[in-house]
């Protein structure tokens, strides 16, 4: 059985087996949600990758790029950074340097290549677009001060992350955060509640369907499933491919009750402090309509203390007592609602 719920704007990280109820309060992490590449996941067959040198076009763009300039290096001169394809210039405002391609002097890579020209980004990473520059700043900071760290050793772009903070001026801080802060956050995630879910593997952090004869459903147990809406065109890191997020049937109802009501007492409504809408409110991010494996991320990152800046610090209360289930179900309803201004 599927259902699908999504916000009035709608279509806008490898998970083996079904997991369990794990609660977060008792200090189990929800893996699913912090994607950890697992030994299975090399075992995929996966197609051979072109050389770098050759041309690539990408339907509904006419530019073109070698795969060395998609990911903004080269396998031969690894060293050597490039600005990463930008498929889509005119769906966003001219991006600063430290966007486009960072700054090789200090080991910066380009803001660009995790979070994509228009701020969209992976579930891996998180999604800047419309997201308050003060905020974004200050986690920058936060990454560069140690206050911002993960309770998941083995998820390497965080302490990617702290280098590259640690490398960037406070103009580049300033330049990128305002930046992605004059774009407004659009349709990126779909949800579907479902029993059964797609069998995937990890890959670079990103959970791709299994093709072929590995191909196929599994239950869902209590995990979210957060993959593209389109394989090949998010390899090619098309900032106009979103996700969808495959979730628990119930799970979106039972996150509405904890986000508007504070579940009796169990955590508070979010809406107190990111608005009614949950778009935001001053320097407060907004969480509607974005990754729910990134929330999950963060409010158990909170919880466990290892995200701790200033402002986590207020969240402290709301997460102390909620479950690895409770996260999930709060991030289902989350990404459900209509995002910040219609699809470009």
């Amino acid at each position: 059985m599927i259902k699908i719920r999504t916000g009035s704007a709608i279509l806008l990280c490898s998970i083996i087996g079904a997991a369990g109820a794990m609660h977060a309060a008792e200090g189990q992490a929800p893996d699913w949600a912090y994607a950890i590449p697992m030994a299975a996941d090399r075992e995929v067959e996966r197609a051979p990758e072109p050389d770098d040198l050759t041309p690539i076009s990408l339907a509904g763009s006419d530019l073109m790029f070698t795969p060395a300039e998609i990911r903004g290096r080269s396998r031969a001169n690894p060293e050597i950074q490039l600005p990463p394809a930008d498929w889509h210039p005119g769906d966003h405002p001219q991006m600063p340097e430290v966007v486009r391609i960072g700054n090789p002097e200090t080991g910066v890579r380009a803001c660009a290549f995790c979070h994509y020209p228009n701020g969209k980004a992976y579930p891996g990473t998180a999604g800047l677009q419309g997201l308050p520059a003060e905020y974004i700043a200050q986690q920058l900071r936060d990454f560069c001060d140690g206050v911002r760290d993960t309770a998941e050793p083995e998820k390497e772009n965080v302490g990617l992350m702290i280098d590259i903070a640690k490398g960037m001026s406070e103009a580049e801080i300033e330049d990128a955060a305002s930046y992605y802060a004059s774009m407004e956050w659009t349709p990126w995630i779909r949800i579907v509640e479902t029993e059964m879910a797609p069998k995937v593997w990890n890959r670079n952090g990103v959970f791709y369907r299994l093709e072929g004869a590995d191909a196929g459903t599994e239950p869902i147990g209590n995990r979210i499933i957060e993959t593209p809406e389109d394989s090949a065109r998010t390899l090619l890191r098309d900032s106009r491919s979103g996700f969808v997020a495959y979730v628990p049937m119930g799970a979106v109802a039972k996150g509405e009750e904890l986000v508007t009501t504070g579940g009796g007492g169990k955590t508070m409504q979010c809406g107190l402090c990111h608005g009614e809408d949950l778009h935001g409110l001053g320097t407060v991010p907004g969480i509607a309509a974005r990754s729910p494996s990134y929330l999950v991320r963060q409010l158990y990152d909170m919880q466990q203390g290892t995200r701790h800046g200033n402002m986590a610090a207020l969240m402290g209360p709301v997460v102390a007592n909620l479950t690895a289930e409770d996260m999930l179900n709060i991030a289902a309803y989350t990404a459900s609602l209509p995002a910040q201004a219609d699809a470009p």
